[in-house]
């Protein structure tokens, strides 16, 4: 979670491609698109600061919950990852309040 919030605040695209996973409803095999819009968000937006909460660690299905501070607001999701291979894919999550 860590390294995928810090890749959006880079704006490193290619990163948050690599680990989603496809059954994300960002997926797409149109990259270009996929990349110029991770790249309009990270310039957009402003990224404050992390903080990671709930960690539910399996051997192919991992839960992490945390809260995404942006200057537009924050963000609260319990975001689930599966394991493919050597690295976790994040899948999707339910945002919370």
């Amino acid at each position: 979670m860590r390294s995928r919030y810090s890749a959006y605040a880079l704006g490193l695209s290619t990163y948050i491609m690599d680990t989603t996973h496809p059954d994300n409803v960002d997926y797409t095999l149109d990259r270009a698109k996929w990349h110029k819009s991770i790249e309009d968000f990270s310039h957009t937006t402003q990224f404050l600061g992390l903080t990671i909460g709930e960690v539910i660690e399996g051997e192919t299905l991992s839960y992490v919950t945390f809260e995404a501070r942006f200057h537009q607001g924050s963000l609260r999701e319990k975001s689930r990852f599966y394991r493919d291979g050597h690295k976790w894919l994040y899948e999707g999550g339910e945002f919370s309040s």
